[in-house]
């Protein structure tokens, strides 16, 4: 299981005085507005950084960080993901999961590999797991009760049931 999750990205600065728009990868924006610290994951390391202020904007959070005061400081990191220890993630419901811990999941059907979950898209009604299989390619299976019988993170195996028309 992933140790650190992504909630959000710098996708640019906003005005001079270091403040950033991030575009939030949680499910939940307003989980920002509880949030005292993140890490900006640089891609060579990780920064610890307080944040002082949350505004939001259209789809976007407008972030303020203590001790970064101008645009020069914060400029560089566009493009960074903003991370939080799982300690400090969003606390989960039954039959809720982490995407970073479902990507890579081996699935079953019927008793046999049938292939590994590569991604998650959200949808209005509910998500769609990208299964890369062998023996059919990229397969689309929504996330309801009637598809997914068992997920077990520690172990990393999803266990499904394919309606008709899903291959």
């Amino acid at each position: 299981m992933e140790q650190f999750l992504q909630v959000g990205v710098i996708s640019s600065t906003h005005g001079i005085r270091g403040e950033v728009k991030v575009f939030p990868t949680t499910d939940d924006a307003l989980r920002f507005k509880k949030l005292k610290k993140v890490l900006l994951d640089t891609g060579r390391e990780r920064l610890e950084l307080e944040v002082q202020s949350v505004k939001f904007f259209k789809q976007f959070v407008i972030v303020k960080f203590r001790g970064i005061d101008n645009i020069n400081d914060i400029e560089q990191y566009k493009g960074s993901a903003l991370l939080v220890s799982r300690e400090d993630a969003v606390a989960l419901g039954e039959n809720e999961y982490y995407i970073a811990d479902l990507i890579g999941m081996d699935v079953e059907t019927d008793g046999e590999h049938f292939g590994v979950l590569r991604d998650v898209m959200e949808t209005g009604a509910n998500e769609v797991y990208v299964i890369d299989t062998d023996s059919h390619g990229e397969v689309l299976v929504p996330a309801i009760r009637d598809c997914i019988l068992d997920v077990d993170v520690e172990a990393r195996k999803m266990k499904i049931r394919l309606l008709e028309g899903l291959l």
